[in-house]
């Protein structure tokens, strides 16, 4: 069985979802398709949300108008038979006038993410009735039903398993299913959902549940490229990586994956393939557990990142310094991406400001604190490269007169990570194709 996920781009469009439709019923066996909003949704709907949250219920009213008519004018586009057209029409006037709903309400968080998932919920619905109006046997498996977080925000991988399985069995024989990607319920039963980007995530979580021969992430680009094509000319796909080199590129800003849909396909062993809706011919790139050669492979790059340097004399062969320092970024549910040190202060680097002013005043019982924002993280992936490789010369070398504010070496084996200007990053990811890749 396979996992097919496709992103709010691949089914942007009426012509994009006609797409996807065919492409799909082309593939044998067995098939879960995830799908995600339409591209531009979510942000609608958190516009629509943001209206409500600040009683502004004209402009919500306005903006639910204009998505709806988006919406009217895809299923117009979308069915030809007009019992289908008829049907579609009816379910937008159900979505949308739920959504509407809420402008006569008290709007809380738990109303925001109910609005959210009406992307992905719209998205399925309209595809499902595409496929049956084209002579597809769709079943659809809302993820309503199985997919499920912990108090922790943390996936119930066994209450996935279980009843997903439970949701498969009630369609024996059946081949094609449709569930909706980044929604879930949490541990109180209300709805919920993975965080931006989900999508992939949620992918991965019922490749693993149902224990899949693969789990396929199409979307717009055909597969992981060797740096951002977005910045840099004549970038390469890469064939084949391993899951940790995958990992280190989605975590460190390459957009094509969600950095948390590796662990769980790593854990069980199942393949992630890149694939391009666009063009499906294209090999992509194979994500597995096979080293496939040593050395630097990509580029990737991270944006909106702070850096944050404590300095203190105390530091200084005191113990118990850094689990201090450590403990307030605990206490604010803030990951930290890097961290250097030195015998009287310590630099690392957050990219989520929320709680920055409530960190940086804590911190400030403990020394001096400096702050630098719009940085960004430039990664060397490559399996292997920190085991006394050629690699950090190279970066380095390439790197020749653009200032560095952070280097992280040596603390994984596949990644050289180091924190520049965010002015200076087109140049940098430029430089580095130029002198590692020959671009």
């Amino acid at each position: 069985m396979n996992i097919m996920k496709f992103g709010g781009t691949s089914v942007g469009s009426a012509e994009r979802m006609m797409a996807v439709a065919r492409l799909a019923a082309s593939y044998p066996g067995t098939k879960i398709i995830v799908l995600s909003a339409m591209s531009g949704t979510t942000n609608n709907l958190l516009e629509i949300a943001d209206y409500l949250t600040k009683k502004n219920t004209d402009a919500a009213h306005e903006k639910i108008n204009l998505l709806e008519k988006k919406y009217r004018t895809v299923a117009g586009e979308l069915f030809t038979e007009a019992q289908a057209r008829k049907a579609a029409l009816e379910l937008l006037k159900d979505h949308f006038s739920y959504i509407r709903s809420f402008t006569r309400d008290l709007f809380t968080s738990n109303e925001l993410k109910c609005i959210v998932a009406q992307g992905e919920l719209l998205s399925t619905a309209l595809f499902e009735l595409y496929c049956r109006e084209n002579g597809v046997d769709a079943v659809m498996l809302p993820a309503l039903n199985f997919m499920r977080i912990d108090r922790e925000q943390e996936p119930d991988q066994f209450y996935i398993k279980e009843n997903l399985q439970r949701e498969m069995e009630k369609y024996p024989g059946k081949t094609f299913f449709i569930t909706q990607g980044f929604i879930c319920r949490n541990a109180f039963g209300e709805i919920d959902n993975l965080k931006r980007g989900g999508s992939d995530y949620s992918a991965s979580l019922i490749g693993v549940a149902i224990n899949a021969s693969a789990i396929q992430i199409w979307t717009d680009i055909d597969g992981f490229h060797d740096n951002d094509p977005r910045y840099v000319q004549n970038t390469h796909a890469i064939a084949e990586l391993s899951f940790d080199e995958a990992a280190e590129l989605a975590y460190f800003g390459a957009k094509i994956l969600h950095p948390s849909t590796i662990l769980p396909a790593k854990v069980a062993g199942i393949p992630v393939i890149i694939k391009n809706t666009l063009d499906p011919e294209a090999a992509g790139s194979a994500i597995t557990d096979k080293v496939s050669g040593k050395g630097i492979k990509a580029i990737a790059a991270k944006d909106g990142i702070t850096a944050i340097r404590v300095k203190s004399g105390r530091m200084l062969l005191a113990y118990g310094f850094m689990r201090k320092v450590f403990e307030v970024f605990e206490i604010y549910k803030t990951p930290i991406d890097m961290i250097t040190t030195s015998e009287i202060s310590i630099s690392l680097t957050i990219d989520d400001t929320t709680r920055l002013s409530r960190i940086v005043d804590d911190l400030k019982h403990y020394g001096s604190v400096e702050t630098d924002h719009d940085q960004t993280i430039i990664s060397a992936v490559g399996e292997g490269i920190a085991e006394g490789s050629d690699a950090a010369r190279l970066v380095f070398t390439a790197l020749s007169g653009i200032p560095v504010r952070m280097i992280s070496y040596g603390g994984s084996q596949h990644n050289i990570s180091i924190l520049i200007p965010s002015s200076f990053k087109s140049q940098a990811l430029n430089a580095l194709s130029a002198h590692l890749f020959n671009h």
